[in-house]
């Protein structure tokens, strides 16, 4: 019932509790197959039509599902689906929120959700994660230009803004980083258990 995100690797990050820089308040490790079974085995079947994406990182375990279309007869068919997504939301939430809530005490992570209907997506609250990050000046430099010119508001903004730009660049080239992580967290968890 679960697709796998392309763009990211079966347990967000691989090796992320060894990285450097990462501390203590890193959520553990999660294997892909064990959070997919455990969300397929809590979601009402009647939720959704078809497969369940299911995005994970070091912060965040994103649920996304397909809702029915609707007949929109002689309206406008993509605002009938915005609204079938909004009907699904509104009457999903209080079963949502516990089911988000039993799996950030089992994971470490908190949960967004989000429906497609058609060619109609959209995420419910999702995390907007702070990341310290310190710069130099030929760094600081390219974003102050961003502000200065006026297609960002702050530093800060800028760099979402070339973060963006960056991934949009490099999908495949990051897809492949990705797969080729992905590959060698399998290799090391088919190795010994010395712990």
């Amino acid at each position: 019932m679960f697709t796998h995100h392309h763009r990211f690797p079966p347990d967000g990050f691989p090796g992320r509790g060894r990285a450097r820089g990462r501390g203590a308040e890193a959520s553990p490790p999660v294997e892909r197959a064990e959070v997919a079974g455990w969300f397929a085995g809590r979601l009402p079947d009647e939720w959704f039509t078809g497969p369940v994406e299911l995005v994970i990182d070091r912060d965040e375990i994103t649920v996304i599902g397909t809702v029915p279309e609707p007949d929109a007869g002689e309206g406008d068919p993509a605002a009938a689906r915005a609204g079938r997504i909004a009907r699904f939301r509104e009457q999903t939430r209080g079963q949502r929120m516990g089911i988000a809530d039993a799996a950030q005490e089992r994971y470490g992570r908190s949960v967004a959700w989000g429906a497609t209907c058609g060619d109609v997506r959209e995420l419910f609250t999702t995390l907007s994660v702070p990341v310290m990050t310190r710069l130099r000046q030929p760094e600081r430099l390219v974003l102050d230009t961003l502000v200065d010119a006026g297609v960002a508001r702050s530093r800060s903004e800028a760099l979402v803004w070339a973060v963006r730009l960056v991934g949009q660049h490099t999908d495949d080239w990051l897809a492949e980083l990705r797969t080729a992580m992905a590959g060698v967290e399998e290799v090391r968890s088919r190795g010994p258990n010395v712990g």
